[in-house]
């Protein structure tokens, strides 16, 4: 008993000591944190022992009594809050996508962005310029996409007449030097192109290999056409794809018989694929022109004359000399007309002679001179199209040699044009290293292709 005495009685010391809170030190950042001078404070700082529990329950009870007066308000006004919240922002694109939150406690996720709409049902202002429209995006939401190729069509009319974008699909890697001209063959699925190394090569489109370093597809060529001993600036081949002639640099013609898509490329050199050659100009020959249904060859050199040839007897049959006009670059044979010639100048002077007689047809009505560097003639209609140094495109009258419509067509000098057989597109490339392909109806551009960089 003795023990049990002094052990109790060692304890003593509780009833008169004053309990001091072990974690004092730890709560008392939290406590200044949280501290709110409009409540109550709650004592949790030096409490006796005997009234520890009874001073908490009253100061506890008279705390909660403080905010009964919210319990009334939030169940009165919990839900209408709640609905009006999710039915102002329903109204928002963005929240319709959000699933509605039911009053299972679950907090709402943070309303989207306001409009104009959503501030008029708040009763706020609807000019609020920061968000009005713009969905969060900032400067973003100033920025439009431009589909060129929807651009020219109306959907919601035919959405047939929609376009796929064109996009390259073939490479064509063998030439040493720029590629001056190109034809394709009118039978079967191959090209010809000219360049400034001296050769020509034939390339069969159906014969590919993967490309190591791109997602297009490379064409070897099948055939090199050897013989020109200067750059080649001008090709043309026949319609019926048995024959085509090239001129170069030093104002020589050469004719080439095509060979077969099927050739080995690694047979020995042919040397039946050497056609006619034509001699006769004393300067480079930039124009070549195949009358479509006799045997005419039309040229035009930087000598300042435009010759007739026969292809049949190899012989000139009529030379124009043109020095008033100064250097013709590019010539056609009017299509609709059965033996007439339409030639473009460095001056910017165009000019229908007849094939046959020499004498001028008529002189195109040219206000601002300006270089051309391609004329073609429509294959169906009295029109010339021309390709001017200025950015432009100008089409002619046959009849009257009025223009009769020009266009911005580029960024940089137009250097080629090629119109279908059906005259209802007209394709075009420019110094830009792009390619346009123009409804000659609408003049408008419905394609364009950049595949193409400048020459270093």
């Amino acid at each position: 008993m003795d023990t049990e005495n002094s052990v109790m009685s060692s304890f003593d010391f509780l009833s008169g000591e004053q309990v001091v809170d072990e974690d004092d030190d730890d709560d008392d950042d939290e406590d200044e944190d949280l501290e709110d001078p409009s409540l109550p404070k709650i004592k949790t700082g030096i409490l006796s022992s005997g009234n520890l529990v009874e001073d908490m329950d009253n100061e506890t009870e008279e705390v909660l009594n403080e905010f009964s007066f919210l319990s009334g308000e939030d169940e009165a006004n919990d839900g209408s809050k709640e609905t009006s919240e999710w039915v102002v922002n329903f109204q928002n694109s963005s929240a319709r996508n959000r699933p509605l939150v039911s009053g299972s406690g679950m907090a709402p996720p943070p309303p989207a962005p306001l409009d104009a709409v959503d501030a008029a049902a708040l009763g706020l202002s609807p000019h609020v310029d920061s968000i009005d429209g713009n969905l969060g995006l900032g400067e973003l939401a100033q920025l439009t996409v431009n589909n060129e190729a929807e651009g020219g069509f109306d959907l919601s009319a035919n959405p047939e007449s929609c376009r796929k974008q064109w996009s390259a699909k073939y490479t064509l890697r063998s030439h040493f030097d720029a590629i001056r001209a190109l034809v394709f063959h009118p039978v079967e699925p191959m090209l010809i192109t000219a360049s400034e190394d001296f050769t020509l090569k034939l390339w069969n489109l159906q014969k590919t290999i993967p490309a190591k370093k791109s997602t297009y597809l490379d064409v070897e060529p099948i055939y090199t056409f050897r013989g020109h001993k200067a750059a080649v600036l001008s090709l043309v081949i026949s319609g019926d794809g048995t024959v085509c002639y090239s001129s170069d640099l030093s104002g020589h013609i050469q004719g080439w018989i095509i060979p077969s898509p099927n050739i080995d490329p690694y047979e020995t050199y042919d040397p039946s694929v050497l056609g006619p050659s034509f001699d006769g100009h004393t300067d480079a020959v930039g124009g070549l022109s195949l009358h479509p249904s006799r045997p005419l060859l039309a040229s035009c050199s930087s000598d300042g004359s435009v010759k007739i040839w026969n292809i049949q007897t190899k012989v000139c049959t009529l030379t124009i000399s043109t020095e008033e006009d100064g250097k013709p670059v590019s010539i056609d044979f009017v299509r609709p007309e059965p033996c007439q010639v339409v030639v473009g100048y460095e001056t910017g002077a165009c000019t229908i002679y007849d094939a046959e007689s020499g004498k001028v047809i008529v002189k195109m009505v040219v206000e601002e001179l300006c270089r051309i560097n391609r004329v073609v003639s429509h294959p169906t209609l009295p029109i010339t199209v021309t390709a001017h140094e200025d950015r432009q495109i100008r089409f002619w009258e046959n009849g009257t040699g009025r223009l009769s419509h020009a266009m911005v067509a580029h960024l940089d000098a137009v250097t080629c044009l090629a119109v279908d057989s059906s005259g209802i597109f007209l394709l075009s490339g420019s110094d830009d290293c792009s390619l346009r392909l123009w409804n000659l109806e609408t003049k408008t551009c419905v394609q364009e292709i950049t595949a193409h960089r400048k020459k270093i």
